[in-house]
């Protein structure tokens, strides 16, 4: 398992299946879901630190569940990865797959209205940190599927310094990272599209996604 070229999990179709997902969900949240983007937590963290100067404990505990959510998501996928370490029937990653896919398809049929919506959006947290947490390089290198920040800056970076020394490695890395955020915005495009039109059972398409995912990983050694 040291060497990634033997892992499925960390090849290039995986992330941008896993960012094409990711970008889909952001776009379904945000549309569907009550204007909010449940994949990345530094937004929530933000207004649950305003909503704490305001005195508005409600909105603070409303911003708060997706956090607790996504620190529920991180601990669980450690514990899964500890737990099925020895696994030789199937591999950590792709239980958590699994979990995501179902999750996913209980989030399409939860209809629309605050509370549900809530609901949704905690669901939704929980998916992508079990995804950030399993899936963290391709190529051997670090990388997020669920925001582009970190991404962006990788990117930028390793063109910055292939420029400076023309080593070509360094291009190749820089257009992987910005490949990965590409296929982000194109599966954020597809969920507005797809949201527009099929509503809260959109959620089935990043489901599909990850579907694919799944049975790639089928030739993934554990």
């Amino acid at each position: 398992m040291a060497d990634w070229k033997r892992q499925t999990s960390e090849t290039y179709r995986v992330g941008i299946l896993l960012a094409a997902a990711g970008g889909f969900l952001d776009a379904y949240t945000f549309l569907c879901r009550g204007h909010v983007f449940a994949n990345a937590q530094t937004g929530n963290i933000v207004l649950f630190g305003v909503s704490l100067a305001c005195g508005d404990l409600g909105g603070a505990g409303y911003y708060l569940m997706p956090i607790a959510a996504f620190f529920c998501g991180i601990m669980l996928a450690e514990l899964v990865k500890e737990s099925m370490r020895e696994s030789r029937f199937i591999h950590w990653r792709q239980v958590i797959i699994a979990a995501e896919i179902a999750a996913l398809a209980a989030v399409a049929f939860v209809p629309n209205g605050d509370v549900p919506d809530m609901c949704a959006n905690v669901v939704v947290s929980f998916i992508c940190s079990l995804q950030v947490e399993a899936f963290r390089k391709v190529h051997g290198r670090a990388y997020a599927t669920t925001m582009c920040t970190g991404n962006l800056r990788s990117a930028t970076e390793n063109l910055y310094k292939y420029r400076s020394t023309g080593e070509r490695e360094l291009l190749r890395s820089s257009l992987e990272y910005f490949g990965i955020i590409l296929f982000f915005i194109i599966g954020a495009a597809a969920g507005a599209l797809v949201t527009s039109a099929l509503s809260i059972k959109a959620a089935l398409i990043p489901a599909a996604l990850l579907a694919a995912v799944f049975v790639l990983m089928f030739r993934e050694k554990v």
